[in-house]
């Protein structure tokens, strides 16, 4: 007899692999996409303050009051140095540099914005100005700056007429800079004058009487009582006022008396005048300009007090003989030496 087994037919199903993703990883992803895009705008956001911080000056900004009261003497001393009224040069710095608040005076401390021109040799500054990325002059201090200024006017020829002019003449010297093109501004003039006038910077003029002052004792005192030390071209010197003698400076700066007059190249016989600019180290082989065009007036002697270069080294780039003395409009080599064919012109 044969037996049958009855086997139920089960139907075995496998699990899906092809499961459905579950809710809350849905939910987890949307929140951190939302979170990072929120720090990419936050990174992108601080980026722009910072490069907007770079180009606009953070620092506490200057009143007029504050430039004129921080850099009065600076443009006094040019002034007694240079012939430039310290009237004008405040007036210009005020002007050009938005009274030492634009970025180009808090970042390269160029206060007349002075771009590079063919020649300078030294740090350079670039900002978008008349064209895209122009390059500007840096300094290492402002005096530099203001030092810089006066020999950028002194050494070129169109504005040889405005040094004819009295230093108290701020009218004339402002229409003057306008006609020999410093400045584009039709009204450049006008400007310079009512800073000077609504500031009585023209007050600061009258120290120029300094120079002709002779040296005594209980001469009267004057405001630049304090001694100021200055250097220029690498150079200490400082500026000679009412009461100074040779020997009393060089008691000051710990020099022998022969040394302090042979810096300036000076005689015991030579007299001592209020605001002259004496040398208290050993002036260089170059100056910082790389010419000087010779105006009325000028020797030698003066050129190189100007430019901070020993006297010998004057003549010998210059390929002169010791004592001659260069023509109103001849450019003197200050950093090389004249060629043969140069010399003989």
């Amino acid at each position: 007899m044969l037996n049958f087994v009855y086997v139920q037919h089960i139907t075995v199903h496998k699990p899906s692999f092809h499961r459905q993703k579950p809710t809350f990883l849905v939910v987890n992803l949307y929140w951190m996409t939302c979170a990072l895009t929120k720090y990419v705008y936050l990174l992108v956001f601080s980026m722009i303050l910072s490069v907007s911080s770079l180009a606009q000056p953070s620092e506490k900004k200057n009143t007029p009051s504050d430039y004129i009261k921080i850099y009065k003497e600076d443009a006094i001393s040019e002034m007694l140095s240079h012939g430039i009224p310290a009237s004008i040069t405040l007036a210009q710095n005020m002007l050009e540099s938005g009274n030492g608040n634009s970025a180009l005076s808090v970042y390269a401390n160029n206060h007349f914005g002075i771009k590079c021109h063919v020649g300078w040799t030294g740090e350079s500054y670039y900002m978008d100005d008349d064209a895209k990325n122009e390059c500007f002059r840096k300094y290492e201090k402002v005096l530099d700056s203001y030092t810089d200024h006066s020999l950028f006017l002194k050494n070129r020829p169109r504005y040889a007429f405005l040094f004819d002019l009295p230093l108290t003449d701020y009218k004339g010297w402002a229409k003057g800079l306008k006609e020999a093109g410093y400045a584009t501004h039709p009204k450049y003039a006008e400007q310079l004058i009512e800073i000077i006038e609504k500031y009585k910077l023209f007050e600061y003029d009258k120290l120029q009487d300094m120079h002709n002052m002779p040296i005594a004792s209980g001469a009267p005192k004057t405001q630049m009582e304090l001694r100021q030390v200055l250097r220029f071209n690498r150079t200490k010197f400082i500026i000679a006022k009412p009461g100074d003698s040779f020997f009393k400076i060089a008691s000051e700066f710990d020099v022998e008396l022969q040394d302090l007059l042979a810096y300036n190249e000076l005689t015991k016989n030579d007299k001592l005048q209020a605001g002259t600019k004496i040398y208290v180290e050993r002036k260089r082989r170059k100056a910082l300009e790389p010419y000087h065009v010779v105006t009325k007036g000028e020797t030698m002697k003066s050129i190189a007090q100007l430019h901070g270069i020993r006297i010998y080294h004057l003549y010998k780039k210059n390929r002169m003989k010791e004592g001659q003395q260069p023509k109103v409009g001849d450019v003197l080599f200050l950093r090389h030496k004249k060629n043969a064919q140069e010399a003989s012109k």
